[in-house]
């Protein structure tokens, strides 16, 4: 009798098997640890340093002030209205990623994004606690919650906890005065704001880099989808040379009397794999560029006397010389190409372009804003009066006294509110609203047409520094 019921329908979702990377030694290990520590060193510590600027202004070399609306970067002060260079440090960001990308493939990846870095560092952690990959293969497979397991896993959630407080409070140090914000904190007096920032970033720190791990790599991060519009076909990326490998030690064709390749199926490479992947399968979404499956691969080359490379960066546009024993292409040629002397010229570009407008930025500025309601008034005597704001900017560490004119026509009276004379003083690195006001008497200029152009100039008094904005004079004498 047939079976009329219809087949279950089949799940499309594999349960995430952890990955336990095995401890390897080699060249590129070693570099990941030295940027490991460059990086966390960079971002715990630079909170700390000290930059004197003088009275009435912060003295953290680095310090994003959102009160004042402000950044501070040792030496350069940004302002609000000097957002473009930050959104020009973020193009030159966006390009160099593209240069990198484009040379070495997702060399940013594996060596220097913060998601690779936390998770290096909780994997020492559990393995300095826990053992090697085998002891932790163990311990995750034992159904039974022993003493031992439970005491090993609080020990690594404990230090995996403390890790993430660190990362959230010293980002939260980057915001306000970093000694001052970690008295505050201790005592529990800091504002709720900065403990609810540093509980989000510790939560999300410790789920990334202890928890999720290759997942947010694999499923959360675009960049693997992105990235092939920037490689090509010479493009230096990790792969496994097939040609020279296969067949394998175990395979068929190995036991039918074929030459060996070199490849002994060791899974070496497949062990030390932080995303837990086969290189041997060719490139894949996955892999993150890190090299460490090249460090295990040369270690158990050395061993068997096998000469080393058999996994190594390459480019696809070598395959056809190495297959026939031919040397690659030197990989400075990889390097320069088309392609990547594009973005470094358009990196360089941005850059100097930046460089430039910082050091021609003048130290005062000044806005010009009429006053529309009215657009003017008529005095007794005839005279037309306009109503300015004036906004002044003073970038100096101390206070200066600005001279307002107006494009030095005697005919037009300058009167500042609240000011005996057409000085005003403004405070040390800060900005001050002025109210102006310009009279023109029915016989001069100003006052013979419905709009005049004007401009208004400010002038510094300790130095004779200028700056002016033009303007509209509006009304008409009888």
């Amino acid at each position: 009798m047939a079976n009329n019921q219809p087949d279950a329908p089949q799940s499309l979702y594999a349960a995430r098997e952890p990955v336990f990377p095995k401890k390897v030694y080699g060249k590129f290990r070693n570099l990941k640890w030295y940027i490991m520590v460059f990086t966390l060193g960079i971002y715990y510590l630079t909170p700390w340093i000290r930059w004197d600027r003088g009275p009435n202004l912060p003295d953290q070399a680095v310090l994003i002030d959102l009160a004042n609306r402000r950044f501070f970067f040792f030496w350069i002060e940004i302002w609000p209205h000097e957002f473009y260079f930050v959104a020009g440090l973020l193009v030159m960001a966006g390009l160099g990623l593209f240069l990198f990308t484009s040379a070495l493939g997702r060399v940013w990846c594996g060596y220097a994004c913060p998601q690779t870095v936390w998770t290096d560092l909780f994997i020492l952690v559990e393995r300095w606690i826990e053992g090697d990959r085998n002891a932790r293969l163990r311990l995750h497979r034992q159904k039974k919650w022993d003493m031992r397991k439970l005491r090993l896993r609080l020990e690594k959630w404990i230090v995996w906890l403390l890790i993430a407080m660190a990362t959230g409070g010293a980002w939260v140090f980057y915001f306000t005065d970093a000694p001052q914000l970690l008295h505050d904190l201790l005592i529990f007096n800091a504002h709720p704001v900065a403990y609810i920032t540093i509980a989000v970033l510790t939560a999300t720190t410790f789920f990334f880099g202890g928890i999720a791990r290759e997942q947010i790599c694999i499923y959360a991060c675009p960049w693997p989808r992105i990235q092939a519009a920037m490689m090509d076909e010479d493009t230096l990326v990790v792969g496994y040379r097939e040609w020279r490998g296969e067949p394998r030690k175990h395979s068929e064709a190995v036991k039918a009397g074929e030459a060996q390749g070199d490849c002994i199926d060791c899974m070496a490479c497949v062990t030390v794999c932080p995303v837990g992947i086969d290189i041997r399968d060719g490139q894949q979404l996955e892999c993150i560029t890190c090299a460490l499956c090249i460090d295990a691969c040369d270690d158990i080359m050395t061993k068997i006397g096998k000469p080393r490379g058999l996994i190594d960066y390459m480019a696809s546009t070598d395959e056809e010389a190495e297959r026939a024993g031919k040397p690659p292409k030197p990989i400075i040629k990889h390097i320069l190409r088309p392609r990547t002397i594009m973005y470094t010229s358009l990196w360089s570009l941005v850059g100097i372009g930046l460089v430039v407008a910082l050091f021609i930025r003048p130290d005062i500025e000044m806005t010009v804003a009429p006053v529309r309601n009215p657009t003017f008034i008529t005095m007794s005597d005839g005279t037309i009066r306009n109503t300015y704001e004036v906004r002044l900017l003073n970038k100096h560490g101390e206070e200066r006294s600005f001279r307002i004119t107006a494009r030095g026509n005697p005919a037009v009276r300058v009167l500042l509110e609240g000011e005996e004379d057409n000085t005003v003083v403004v405070p040390a690195d800060s900005t001050l609203n002025q109210r102006v006001y310009l009279d023109a008497a029915g016989f001069s200029k100003p006052a013979k047409a419905e709009r005049t152009e004007l401009r208004i100039w400010i002038e510094d008094t300790s130095n004779g520094d200028r700056a002016f904005k033009d303007t509209i004079f509006n009304g008409k004498a009888n």
